[in-house]
């Protein structure tokens, strides 16, 4: 699955989570999945990041990281 597909599911299970009555076992299944998840969209969104900052690489032949606020 892609990151998209990644993020949709994530979200359907938190809402299965949150609003539907699974039992204890499901629950945890669904928590593993979602923690399976986490790990592959965080990896996602590092690569992504690692990818621009490349590219800036590429552009200015230099590195320009902008610190979060």
């Amino acid at each position: 699955m892609n990151f998209e597909d990644n993020l949709k599911r994530m979200e359907e299970i938190a809402s299965l989570l949150r609003n539907s009555n699974t039992s204890l076992e499901e629950s945890l299944k669904l928590f593993e999945e979602g923690m399976d998840l986490s790990k592959k969209l965080e990896d996602g969104l590092e690569k992504a990041k690692r990818k621009i900052e490349t590219v800036k690489m590429n552009n200015n032949n230099e590195i320009e990281i902008e610190e979060s606020k």
